[in-house]
């Protein structure tokens, strides 16, 4: 076996135990905290009276509820050494798992009818404290561990095997994130295979001879497939220095270079198969789940912002004559194309030279000086609550284009029609990541991808909170 080295051990086994053990003294105190709310100050007189309710009596009911937390927390992976340095995951596993606790907890509470009765007003703001309390330790945890030596010993030891361009993609994108949980150490040079090259922009550890030694030597916890369609009997041999050196063997895909965590094994026959199943946003459950929730957010949206867009509705017919809304037609899911609104920025007339460019310039002309302000803070785009409400958009997902554009782009960019599998959103996971207008366009369709893979309700949950912190465009 792979003798466990000190670094190993302090990424698999000390710092989660320390984070596990922060984590039940955080959730206790927030749980005493909630009690104290709920029974020593004026939130009493919010709920119901509930006899008998001193802490003695309600310290059991705590600790089954730290040990229940806790317990979720480990089955939802939180604990796992790949998040040790991703933060905002481990918020969003969090934030389920604290729902879940909730749900739980309180129908725990029903069946085994505990005395003194669990106030459901105390689990509310138990469960809200606990998830501030987290975050606030687990910020602290990760600001210490995520600079100097103890960094280095954390992150994963990376060695990419041969050359292709999307391994240069993904060390740049390791390299520009400078607590990222992998840590690119250099390249293992592949003889007589597609992608070998001269000028590769990292430091070269070894070759396919001595690739073992190098590994050993670098201490390298993982080696990175530039491509997964190389020669077979070298594949063979990779795979086996990898067994014997006990390094965990991973291949940025060949053929399959879309929806890549879709893939599903399946056996036909004896047959093994490899093929792309149904994505999680195409499930039943899940499209129902996420209408119900534009439905509520569009009817909250529209009434909330509708004294703004009149207000704003005065200013664009004061200062340019011509209707308030800006009515255009842009693709939408499987292709389909809809009229979407928006609140009119430019002089009317403007839309005839529009097409010219994919996203109008902050400095166009053509803006009026309300257009310019409500395109600053994205007021423009708040009539597409009613889009979201008829069904043609969603709150989150990739931003909708013009089919001038979509034709256009599809030809130019790999992988740009996936993107219209879902509906388009108000609001997307590029967009919060400050892919907005011209800019990157290739670079925005890999989050639309990401997004459209990774899909759940908590990572749209994520994306709506960061669109109200990011509102304001940039100039």
């Amino acid at each position: 076996m792979k003798p466990a080295n000190q670094d190993n051990r302090l990424r698999q086994v000390v710092l989660p135990l320390v984070l596990f053990a922060g984590d039940l003294i955080v959730c206790f105190a927030g749980l005493c905290l909630g009690y104290w709310l709920r029974y020593e100050t004026r939130l009493e007189r919010l709920g119901i009276p509930v006899p008998h309710a001193t802490f003695n009596l309600y310290l059991p009911l705590i600790l089954t509820g730290v040990l229940l937390l806790a317990a979720t927390f480990a089955q939802l992976g939180l604990y796992d050494q790949k998040l040790l340095l991703r933060r905002y995951q481990a918020l969003a596993t969090i934030l389920k798992a604290a729902f879940f606790w909730l749900v739980a907890y309180l129908g725990i509470s029903l069946v085994l009818k505990f005395q003194p009765p669990i106030s459901r007003l105390f689990v509310v703001v138990a469960v809200v404290l606990v998830v501030a309390l987290l975050w606030i330790w687990r910020s602290v945890f990760y600001a210490l561990i995520s600079r100097g030596r103890t960094l280095e010993r954390v992150q994963l030891r990376v060695a990419v095997f041969g050359w292709s361009n999307e391994a240069g993609q993904l060390i740049e994108h390791i390299r520009g994130q400078p607590a990222h949980p992998l840590r690119i150490v250099g390249i293992v040079r592949a003889p007589d295979a597609p992608g070998s090259r001269d000028d590769l922009p990292a430091l070269v550890l070894g070759s396919l001879v001595n690739i073992e030694e190098t590994m050993r030597t670098h201490r390298i916890d993982v080696l990175l497939l530039s491509r997964a369609d190389l020669p077979r009997p070298l594949l063979q041999a990779v795979t086996g220095a990898c067994e014997r050196c006990y390094v965990e063997l991973k291949a940025i895909p060949g053929v399959f270079e879309v929806f890549v965590s879709g893939l599903r094994l399946q056996t036909i026959g004896r047959i093994p198969l490899l093929g792309v199943e149904e994505l999680p946003m195409q499930r039943l459950l899940n499209r129902m789940l996420k209408r119900a929730i534009d439905i509520a957010g569009a009817l909250v949206g529209l009434g909330l912002s509708a004294p703004i867009v009149a207000l704003l509705a005065v200013f664009v017919k004061r200062e340019s004559p011509g209707p308030v809304l800006f009515m255009q037609e842009r693709i939408g899911s499987n292709h389909r194309r809809f009229t979407m609104l928006k609140l009119r920025s430019m002089a009317a007339g403007s839309e005839a030279s529009d097409h010219l460019a994919q996203s109008t310039s902050p400095n166009d002309p053509r803006l009026s000086r309300i257009g310019r302000t409500m395109r600053r803070w994205n007021l423009d785009e708040l009539p597409q609550f009613w889009n979201v409400l008829m069904g043609d958009m969603s709150l989150v997902g990739p931003r909708p284009e013009r089919p001038h554009h979509v034709d256009h782009l599809a030809e130019e960019i790999p992988h740009y029609l996936p993107r219209h599998l879902v509906k388009p959103g108000m609001t997307g996971w590029a967009q919060v990541n400050g892919q907005r207008g011209e800019g990157d366009l290739a670079k925005r369709i890999q989050y639309d991808i990401y997004y459209i893979e990774n899909w759940s309700l908590w990572l749209d949950l994520q994306i709506m909170l960061l669109t109200f912190v990011r509102w304001r465009a940039p100039a």
